[in-house]
Order: C-alpha cells, then structure tokens, then sequence
C-alpha cells in the first residue's frame, strides 16, 4: 500500500529492477485523504501509477479499496499464495495463503528471488457448533486471541480452520475471524473450503479460482485449538492489546475492578508519561464510551455494516459526546450499501459514512479526544495507534469489538452494551458485486511493463541511501532499550501522519522510536558521526570517546 510501496519499488530499483516478475497491486488506502505534508501523499500515488505503468503493475487509486478488500475479490484463489507488505495479510477463509513480511521480502521477489522460511508447524483450530444471535467474527476471533497470544502456542505457526462448524459461518464472517489471526501472532492461516466460499467467487466472477480443499480422512498436526462457536459472548479487548479480552458481561458485572486493573497495566506500559484514566468514563454505573468506528479490512465487510443497521434499526445515536463512523472496505461494498438502502437507513440515525480508508487502524483517521475511550471494529488497539503523541502529553484508549455490539452500544447513544441485549431481526440481505466499479478506475497492466513511462518523483521521494559495505567485525552500542511486550514496526517507523515520510528513508529515520524512546535518534546520530568518521579514515574517538578504552581492549586481547 501506499505507506511502504514507494520504499520497496526504489529499494528495488537500487538493486537493478527492470520489470515486475510477477503480479504486484500497488494500493493507496492509508494515506489516501493527502492531508499531510503538502503535495507529498499524492506524489506517493503518482509514483506508484507511473511504477505500474513503466513496471507492469496493478495500481489502485485512493478510496476504491483497503488493500485486503481488493485482494479478495480481485486476487485471492485456492491453493494460492500472496505476500504482502501489511501486516494483516490473511486470506486463509478463501483458501489462499496469505503472509504479511516486511518490504526487503517483497524487494526480493521483483528480484525474482526465493521466499524462504524454516516449515512451519501447523495448528488444527477446530471449530463446532454455531455462533449465538448478536456474536460476530469479531467476538469469535478475540476468544481466540485471548487463549493462544500469551502462552504463544501458534506463534510462527500455520493455523488451519477446519470442524463442522464452519459451515455454519457466511464468508464474511469466516474473513472477519480469519484477517485477526495476525494477532495470534501465526505465520499465516489456511481453511477447509465449500460451496460457499464456490459462492464467493462466482459472486465476483472468478470461478476458476475456486476448487475444494478439504483435510485428508487421517491428518496429523502438531497441536489443535478446540473452539465451540456456540459457548462465545460478545466480546471487548481492552487496551492495550486484543489479547486483552473480556466478555462485555464480564467487563460491565466487575467494572471497577477490571478498569482499574487496565488503569494500573496501562501506567506501567506507559511509564507515567501521561495521566490516563478510564473509571472516569462511568457514569451511573455503566461504561460510557465517546466514540465508535466500524472500518477497514476488519470491520467494513458488507454483512457487517448490514447487521449494524439492522441493529439501530432508524434509532438515533444521539447529540451526546458519542460519535459513530462507519468505513465500507471498498467502493463496490458501498454501491451495494447504497442500493440496498443501507447506507440511507445509517445516515438517518446520525452515523458518518466514509470511504474504504485504513485511516482509523493506523492513527489517519478519527482520532479521538484526548483520554477518550473509543470502541472500533479494526484489528490493533495498541498504544497511541488511534493518533495521539505521547511525546505530546497525549493519550486515548481504543477497546476492540464487533461491528453488532458497537451497534448496540450506539442504540444507547455510548453506554456499553452487549448485541445480545438488543431485540433485532437480522435481514440478511445477499450481496451483489458491480465489477465495474475496478473495470473503470483500476489500472491493470499485470506482466505488461512500459519502459518508456517516465516516474513521476515529488521532491518529498528520495532515492534509497547508498549503504557502505559491512567490514568483518563490528562494534555495537546499544542506545535503546525497550522492554515492552509489542513493539511493531509501527513504533520503529511511525505510523500516523509520520508515516507520509516513509518516502523519503533520511527524513522518515528522524522519527524512529519517537514515541517509545524520544531520545533514540539523538543517541543513534552520535554512533552514526563515528562511523562516518570511521569510514572517512578519521578519528572516531572524537564523536564517541568511550572507544578508546574499547580499543585499548582489542589491543590488549590481539596482543
């Protein structure tokens, strides 16, 4: 997508690339409102139009799809394989492997280079029954966080969805489950697929794509997750983790305790840098929360979005601090929304609709007040990820939960409130897919490069910096230490309205860690001017004197 697609392609281009080998979308679906920096974002998506021209690649504009969205209606095919530079890379339900890697993977592959990794074990997750009225794929996939995060059990692990409960599951809903596996931390994921997911793609007019993979009469497997669909409640991860769950029975029956237990978590992982609070946020004895957000590759699937409406039912959100937004993951989702009367019956009781835009997973986008509490169907919660600075003196707090009980939870315009409480006919309607909408706006040039297109370079894209060769031994200080249970590659290089900078690899540098370790950058630029001076035949014990008694040791050992 558009936050890490420039830095691969010019990665690339430093290492002789000439064409793309094999299919590559370019998406634009995080920075896609241009609201930072000037020019720079959109810059960004006129390089990646020009690459796919001049490469021969797929580039979809800003607003049509999330990137995992385009995917499976326009990519994804059993007993496939996709790598993709997002984390959320899942598309396991529509039997195709999906693996999310880091932007030297996806260079080496329009390298035309081998993706290698030691086999992985794979874990049956066995599921059965069928999942109670008002319990969505949200609710479902943070049971599961919640028993294998902690105790690592499919850590770089395969998990393979397979039991008779399946087929009690829509596909949305199998992708709603499948797209959180991320955040069990497993290599990838992989289901038993039938006549619905048949269904799904002929829907979208790729039949070939479909064949079934079922597990063989006998088949071994190095551990197995036994879920009963039918025993899982309404769900909400707390923050600062989706492994944070509780039931929101559980939550409202032990508020006090829970909340505060969350308050103390909080302040440790947050090293009292900020005062936060959530007891604050009861009032009357309930939760109150100030905003909502259904969105992204998670939350903004059609059978989503339909069963919330379903649930408000034309019933006002209300004028209070509460807030709710909603993200169809794409613009063919939205036509159907819009055909369906969905989208008018949202707007009448006071939800905003947006376009297909990652913007609230990542910090881009509805950002909430400070030391407000926010409740999303998105896939992360960690700390500062819905937009605030901590180096700010800012925080705000986002719980994870299904698209329904946030629906829920708006009917009583904020005070927390479980689907399962709310009267609701689900009316179920069946999806349409308009393949024009992509037919008409997305540029497929797929293994068709054009040498003669010129890239189109803001002055925000830098080239990739040259890096100097590695001598055989090296001396390393550490600068940081950071003992925190997750740190993504969202806190090495910012995500939020830093990540318009990850174009330019120099300028992005001055950001990293700033919200874990604001005094990283100046400690690292000191070890940077002695390699300089290193590399210049100079004396590097003028920028850091403490190598001369490292050297002195060397000596002493040589001798």
């Amino acid at each position: 997508h558009d936050i890490t697609y420039v830095g691969i392609i010019q990665t690339a281009r430093a290492s002789g690339l000439e064409k793309f080998p094999v299919p590559y979308v370019l998406t634009n679906c995080h920075n896609s409102l241009c609201a930072v920096g000037g020019p720079i974002n959109e810059d960004d998506h006129m390089f990646g139009l020009t690459s796919a021209k001049r490469y021969g690649g797929i580039y979809v504009p800003a607003h049509q799809a999330v990137i995992h969205q385009y995917a499976r209606a326009a990519l994804a095919e059993v007993g496939g394989m996709i790598l993709g530079s997002d984390s959320h890379t899942r598309y396991g339900a529509l039997g195709t492997m999906g693996v999310g890697e880091g932007g030297p993977e996806i260079v080496k592959q329009l390298l035309e280079r081998t993706y290698d990794i030691p086999m992985p074990e794979v874990i049956a997750v066995y599921l059965t029954g069928s999942p109670r009225k008002g319990v969505g794929p949200q609710d479902i996939a943070l049971a599961i966080i919640k028993a294998v995060f902690k105790n690592g059990y499919v850590n770089n692990k395969v998990m393979e969805f397979v039991g008779d409960g399946i087929r009690n599951l829509s596909i949305d809903y199998r992708i709603g489950i499948d797209v959180m596996t991320t955040e069990t931390t497993c290599l990838s994921s992989v289901w038993v697929t039938d006549d619905e997911v048949k269904e799904f793609y002929r829907i979208h007019k790729r039949e070939s794509a479909f064949k079934y993979l079922q597990p063989e009469p006998v088949a071994y497997y190095d551990g197995m997750v036994y879920v009963d669909l039918s025993r899982i409640k309404p769900m909400i991860a707390m923050p600062f983790h989706p492994s944070n769950a509780y039931t929101i029975d559980e939550l409202n029956a032990n508020l006090y305790d829970i909340l505060d237990e969350v308050e103390k978590n909080a302040q440790a992982l947050l090293g009292g840098k900020v005062k936060y609070t959530l007891k604050d946020k009861i009032r009357n004895g309930r939760l109150y929360v100030e905003q909502g957000t259904i969105a992204g590759c998670a939350g903004g699937s059609f059978e989503n979005i339909c069963d919330a409406a379903d649930i408000l039912n034309g019933r006002t959100i209300g004028t209070g601090e509460f807030s709710l937004s909603v993200y169809p993951a794409s613009q063919p989702i939205l036509m159907e929304l819009v055909n369906n009367g969905t989208i008018s019956r949202l707007i009448a009781s006071g939800v905003t609709i947006r376009t297909a835009f990652c913007g609230p997973c990542f910090g881009a986008g509805d950002t909430p007040a400070n030391n407000a509490l926010s409740i999303r169907h998105t896939t992360r919660n960690f700390p500062n990820r819905e937009g605030s600075k901590i180096t700010n003196g800012q925080i705000a707090s986002v719980a994870l939960m299904d698209a329904r009980s946030i629906a829920a939870t708006a009917v009583n315009q904020g005070y927390l409130t479980s689907a399962e409480d709310i009267d609701v006919d689900f009316g179920k309607p069946k999806y349409f897919y308009d393949s024009r909408i992509y037919e008409n706006r997305v540029y497929d040039g797929a293994l068709k490069p054009d040498p003669t297109v010129e890239l189109r370079r803001g002055p925000g894209i830098a080239d990739w910096p040259k890096m100097p060769e590695l001598s055989d031994d090296l001396i390393l200080k550490v600068v940081s230490v950071i003992m925190d249970p997750v740190t993504t590659t969202d806190e090495l290089i910012p995500s939020g309205e830093t990540s318009s900078y990850r174009s330019n690899p120099l300028a992005l540098a001055e950001y990293t860690l700033y919200r874990k370790d604001p005094g990283y950058v100046g400690a690292a630029k000191v070890v940077q001017k002695a390699e300089k001076a290193r590399l210049a035949g100079e004396d590097v014990t003028t920028a850091l004197p403490e190598l001369e008694k490292i050297y002195d040791e060397i000596r002493g050992k040589i001798s």
